[in-house]
């Protein structure tokens, strides 16, 4: 299998150091280092390694360098893993013999405890499986690991949609679930990463957050709008039921909720419309 390994780094100097050395023999075509903007050794480390390195002005986010190491791949599947050193290469034979059974995608799960996770890290990683799980109606073991191995051609088709931040494991698997490509997972051990994470708990999780709603909205927008407006529509009828009884009005409350649950509705409907443009081809 002709594959290209594509890291994204950040001031990633002592983790590439370490992984490095353990990619030089598994085969792959090239390996691409994309320097988000480092201040450190990143680049002429890796290029010491015989690695191609793509310089970026100034930090532009993960996403930017993935985006980035992707269009320069030449061949047909891609093998993306970070450079802190808790993607362990000597996982990369077992994702690509999982690939080879015919998936468009494996992911590298985490299994056990998260080295670098705490209770509100883990918690996040829980509430964004199920959430996603639902969306899609398949259980997925790890939404948010950058691990993984794509077929080139699938994933270029959304190479438009993904943000410039953190979150392309999150968007490019829903993508590969809405239009119908075969998604795999892998479990994995990652061992602590090296150096100081860059994702703050209460700032990113803000991000997480507004990004489980996007998920929403770019998977099936209706799934989240529809919900909301039964809501409502209920709470209405509840709150017309109970006036009605009491003194025989229809208040304004009532109104306002029903008619709440018809626009909420009808923008859930027109979202979804807008949706299926996004994967119309």
């Amino acid at each position: 299998m002709k594959y290209t390994i594509v890291i994204p780094a950040k001031n990633e100097a002592k983790g590439l150091k370490e992984i490095l050395p353990k990619l030089q023999n598994l085969g792959a075509q090239e390996i691409i280092v994309v320097d988000d903007g480092s201040t450190d050794d990143t680049k002429a480390l890796s290029e010491s390694f015989g690695c191609r390195v793509i310089s970026h002005p100034y930090s532009m986010g993960n996403g930017a360098s993935i985006k980035s190491g992707a269009r320069e791949v030449k061949t047909e599947s891609i093998l993306f893993m970070d450079a802190d050193g808790q993607h362990d290469p000597s996982n990369i034979d077992d994702l690509l013999t999982k690939y080879a059974e015919g998936f468009d995608m494996v992911v590298g799960a985490r299994t056990g405890q998260d080295s670098q996770a705490n209770i509100a890290r883990g918690f996040g990683n829980r509430l964004y499986n199920w959430f996603a799980s639902w969306m899609v109606g398949h259980k997925i073991d790890d939404l948010t690991s950058g691990f993984r191995v794509v077929n080139r051609e699938k994933f270029m088709r959304f190479l438009y949609m993904l943000p410039n931040g953190f979150s392309y494991p999150t968007t490019s698997t829903m993508a590969f679930f809405r239009v119908g490509y075969k998604v795999g997972y892998l479990p994995v051990t990652m061992p602590p990463r090296v150096g100081k994470s860059h994702l703050r708990v209460f700032r990113d999780g803000i991000k997480f957050l507004l990004i489980i709603f996007k998920i929403g909205t770019l998977y099936s927008p209706l799934k989240i709008f529809l919900p909301i407006a039964l809501l409502q529509f209920l709470l209405g009828m509840g709150r017309y039921a109970y006036t009605l009884a009491s003194s025989g009005t229809f208040t304004n409350m009532s109104a306002l909720l029903l008619s709440s649950a018809v626009t909420v509705f009808l923008i859930g409907l027109v979202s979804e419309q807008i949706s299926n443009l996004n994967y119309k081809s």
